[in-house]
């Protein structure tokens, strides 16, 4: 699936309800912001740019979601110093 595909899977998702809890597995220290894999447990593989210091890779994940969503919430519910978080996302 390619990555634009995964964003209009979960826009489709927000769409039809909201809020929605995803999963997700983050990359820091990438070369650029992007979704670019779905794990088989439904865990979103995102890239980020910054590095995983004094949460700069938090606050892009939150920037970068709000934006490719086109989200009015983002939010870290669980997993703020791991790799893998439950982030909720309001319409």
């Amino acid at each position: 699936m390619s990555a634009q595909d995964l964003v209009t899977k979960i826009k489709e998702k927000l769409n039809s309800k909201s809020p929605i809890y995803i999963k997700v597995k983050i990359f820091s220290k990438s070369p650029k912001n992007e979704i670019y894999d779905q794990m088989e447990d439904g865990t979103y593989k995102i890239r980020i740019a910054a590095q995983p210091v004094r949460g700069q890779a938090n606050a892009e994940l939150i920037k970068f979601l709000r934006k490719e969503l086109g989200a009015s919430d983002v939010a870290i519910v669980s997993g703020g110093r791991d790799k893998v978080k439950l982030i909720r996302i309001s319409a």
